[in-house]
């Protein structure tokens, strides 16, 4: 702000003092019917929302000044946030009089990423969470919390880097926020990923955390959370309590629970895993998630279900079983499905709206909403099922009746969208408020019987009544009746015209202080009852909540039912065993994008760790490797919340980690390259793998040079399959096709290639898993297929003869170092550099005690003094040794 020449202006102090606050927030401070910011806040606004610049006096010197009227708030304020400002609101607190130079302001909400509630500034089908990250004093655990204040929804979890970087990547919250001495940490983690806030470190203290979640809930102990010998979990919640009470966030009633998430509650999926398998977002521009494919809800609420079973998929037997159930019950059943479809749209977003209803910020409209939403629940309810699951559900929903019975005979059916447009409160609510009304209404008439009466008293037959905005109501008398003494003494002229004078009575003032204080009155009468109202409902926000939470479930699991009647799905048999087998499984978001007539090539995927724990498939690039090893992560995820499976049929041993390492890209800001970033990711799957863990690893080691990159895809293969206690399910798509060679040594590798036709020069993909391995890539007929220049083609093709030639007669001679600095376990690291020795001297067999002893005796021959007769006497020794029996 522009320093002045010492004096200030009341109003500027007064802003000063408000500044003082939020100093790190734009302050909107509203003047009249403008919100208006100063100095700098002013000049960044200008630049972000397009106003322009100008100034304001602050007692002899200009201050920089940008605003806009108070009623354009909604459309500037989402602007101000998305560009990551924080964003205070100052109010005025009383209406302006002559007796006070500044009315009293106050801030009334600080509005951030994380804190945004206003339906402009949400997206309808993701929750915007609020996070806390607290770090133990190591720094290798954390604890988290999630808060999403628009629908009341809070979560807790701890755990290490990876189940941090696991949540994170899952709930991709608006704001983080987090120690200040934890900050250089952070940013060396994330850098600038997450819009992060520092709080001062003392609101991380375990005591002070502890007094902040018992407050918010009430509760002597947290026992009843699973949180009170965790200090973490405590701290991390603590903090989140106090950053809303601190952005002004007082009504917090509907954070009513807190629900601890745990790793072994649901599929473990790093965030690797979740790009990899794009289940929320395409890798592409204009592409399709799992979870566009998936979502057929009918409410924002279930959608945004949708989105967390997606990135949490169950590993309860039990309850993974339930949600097919309902989905086979409404796939079957099409009347109770089609009249449920109905009216769970007419539920609309009941978990924002209470939301709305706890906050108190709640519109007169989106209070006959809520009502509109309990008046589906006993149709639900009522609905005809013979299944014990979804009568189970039905049975739990709680349709309010007392709520519903009020806000039905207190609210006006035409209700408005705000408050101030009056005409919210139906007839009959309030005796005073229809008098009030009847006022209004009947204005002219009441204007009409005293003007009457006047006529008949005065005499003055062409007496007149008017209105202005100077006087009020006032009675005309022309000129025609000056001189006849018809005015009576008690009238008080006001106005003469050249034509009339105007007069104004006791009666009449009373009158016109009853038609225009009525307007007034109803006003403040409809917004007490609103508020009585808002008040009462609040009451119900816990059970509204639950009804919400289980509408949403419906409404995702009668998605499910949808797609799988639409496109052909099947109910997966889940079970405790570890195999895998799918029978014309599909991708299902590749199958829904084809173009009519197109088909897609099913495959069948069997996997089971006592015969076939490895599939080894080779094929030529673009033949659609990759979409196989996706589509079988797909079912096992889909099966896994509840959905059906894009397949003919399905088997499923109860999977509890998916691990994928597919494509590749350089971090080059991180200074790592295409194959360290590899590693990495492969690293991480290495040392994490358990017996149920579903493995894919597509063209491992082709980041770096061929000899290497064979090597250790050769060693990892060996390596999973050697784990005897985890022995993982694992795809493993290659071009490597030395690879082939372990189904031989190896009893739980099978090999497997997409199958081509090769007519002439030209390759055709036939998309379809077969037995055996492949010998050829057909590299240069996808180059050719791209529209590659012909020259190069061919160049390519005599380069490729040449380099076979050489790789024939040299075998593969580098060794596989690299991977030793990504973590990757140190058996993997011997096997890697163990298989080119062998492969390098192919005639000397590992194991064979002749092989190592003419070894031995080549390297101590001395070549400088060794004479024709010796050399032959050596060799005749040797070829003794080797054809001696034993």
């Amino acid at each position: 702000m522009a320093k002045s020449s010492g004096k200030v202006t009341p109003l500027m102090r007064q802003y000063a003092e408000m500044k003082a606050e939020h100093p790190d927030a734009i302050l909107l401070y509203r003047v009249g019917d403008f919100y208006e910011t100063f100095g700098e806040d002013a000049e960044r606004a200008a630049g972000v929302l397009g106003i322009t610049l100008t100034s304001r006096n602050n007692g002899g010197s200009d201050v920089p000044l940008a605003g806009f009227p108070y009623h354009s708030l909604e459309v500037y304020l989402p602007k101000l946030v998305r560009a990551g400002f924080r964003v205070a609101l100052c109010e005025q607190l009383e209406k302006p009089s002559k007796e006070r130079k500044v009315v009293r302001r106050g801030i009334t909400e600080l509005i951030t990423p994380g804190i945004a509630q206003g339906d402009n500034l949400l997206e309808q089908k993701r929750n915007n969470f609020l996070a806390a990250v607290a770090p133990d004093p190591s720094g290798d655990r954390f604890g988290l919390a999630f808060v999403d204040v628009s629908t009341g929804e809070f979560l807790v979890a701890q755990g290490d880097r990876a189940y941090l970087d696991k949540l994170l990547q899952g709930m991709q919250p608006s704001e983080v926020v987090l120690p200040k001495g934890f900050r250089k940490s952070w940013e060396q983690l994330y850098g600038d990923e997450y819009y992060a806030y520092p709080l001062e470190d003392w609101i991380f203290e375990p005591a002070y955390a502890h007094g902040k979640v018992v407050e918010q809930f009430r509760v002597a102990s947290l026992r009843g959370f699973g949180m009170e010998a965790e200090p973490l979990l405590q701290t991390a919640a603590g903090a989140v309590l106090h950053y809303l009470t601190q952005a002004k966030q007082a009504q917090l009633s509907h954070l009513a629970t807190i629900r601890r998430l745990s790793p072994e509650q649901h599929v473990w999926l790093d965030r690797f895993t979740v790009r990899n398998l794009e289940l929320v977002e395409p890798s592409s521009s204009g592409g399709r998630a799992l979870v566009d494919e998936l979502d057929a809800t009918q409410t924002p609420m279930g959608a945004r279900l949708l989105r967390r079973w997606l990135l949490l998929p169950l590993t309860d037997l039990a309850q993974i079983e339930r949600r097919h159930h309902i989905v086979a019950t409404l796939a079957s059943d099409v009347a109770a499905a089609d009249r449920l479809q109905q009216l769970l749209k007419s539920v609309g977003d009941l978990e924002r709206l209470v939301g709305k209803v706890a906050t108190q910020r709640a519109t007169p409209r989106e209070l006959w909403q809520l009502l509109r939403a309990l008046r589906q629940v006993p149709e639900i309810v009522s609905l005809p099922t013979e299944s014990t699951a979804l009568r189970e559900v039905l049975t739990q929903l709680d349709p309010c009746s007392e709520l519903a019975v009020r806000i039905g005979g207190e609210l006006s059916p035409d209700a408005p969208a705000l408050i101030s447009k009056g005409d919210l409160i139906a007839d009959g609510v309030d005796g005073q408020l229809d008098a009030w009304r009847s006022d209004v209404i009947n204005a002219q008439g009441l204007l009409d019987e005293l003007r009457q009466r006047e006529v008949v008293a005065t005499g003055i037959t062409s007496l007149k009544v008017g209105f202005n905005n100077v006087f009020g109501y006032y009675f005309e008398v022309t000129n025609r009746y000056k001189g006849q003494d018809l005015v009576p003494e008690g009238w008080h002229r006001k106005q003469t015209l050249s034509n009339a004078e105007r007069y104004v009575s006791d009666e009449l003032k009373v009158l016109e202080e009853r038609i225009l204080g009525a307007g007034d009155k109803i006003q403040e009468r409809e917004e007490e009852i609103f508020a009585r109202l808002l008040d009462y409902a609040k009451g119900y926000v816990v059970r509204l909540q639950h009804s919400a939470h289980l509408l949403a479930q419906l409404d995702v699991l009668w998605g499910f039912a949808h797609l799988a009647k639409r496109r052909s799905w099947v109910q997966p048999k889940l079970n405790l065993g570890f195999a895998l087998e799918l029978r014309a499984a599909r991708h299902p978001v590749i199958e829904a994008g084809l173009k009519p007539g197109n088909a897609y090539v099913p495959n069948d995927i069997s996997l089971d760790p006592e015969g076939r724990q490895i599939l080894m498939i080779t094929g030529p690039n673009m033949s659609g490797k990759s979409a196989i090893l996706r589509q079988t992560a797909l079912a096992v995820l889909m099966a896994q919340i509840g959905c059906f499976v894009a397949a003919d049929s399905a088997d499923i041993g109860l999977v509890d980690k998916v691990f994928t390492r597919v494509g590749a890209s350089d971090n080059l800001s991180g200074g790592e390259s295409t194959f360290m970033v590899e590693m990495n990711e492969t690293a991480s799957i290495m040392n994490n793998v358990g017996p149920r863990s579903l493995v894919l690893l597509d063209e491992i080691g082709r980041g770096t040079s061929t000899f290497d990159g064979v090597s250790i895809a050769w060693s990892i293969a060996e390596y999973l399959h050697a784990l005897t206690e985890a022995r993982p399910k694992t795809l493993f798509a290659t071009h490597y096709h030395e690879l082939n060679a372990l189904a031989s040594r190896l009893p739980g590798v099978h090999n497997m290639h997409v199958s081509t036709q090769e007519l002439g020069d030209r390759v055709i993909f036939l998309r379809k898993l077969t037995d055996g391995g492949s010998r050829h890539s057909f590299g240069i007929h996808v180059a050719r297929m791209a529209g590659m220049p012909t020259s190069i083609i061919v160049r390519a093709g005599e380069v490729l003869a040449q380099l076979e030639r050489q790789r024939m007669e040299q075998g593969i001679g580098e060794e596989a170092h690299e991977s030793a600095e990504t973590g990757m376990p140190g058996m993997v690291q011997v096997q890697a550099e163990r298989i080119t020795r062998p492969m390098q001297l192919s005639i000397f067999e590992a194991g064979d005690p002749k092989a190592a002893k003419l070894r031995s005796a080549l390297e101590d021959l001395d070549l400088d003094n060794l004479t024709p007769i010796a050399a032959m006497t050596e060799i005749f020794a040797w070829r003794k040794m080797l054809s001696a029996k034993g």
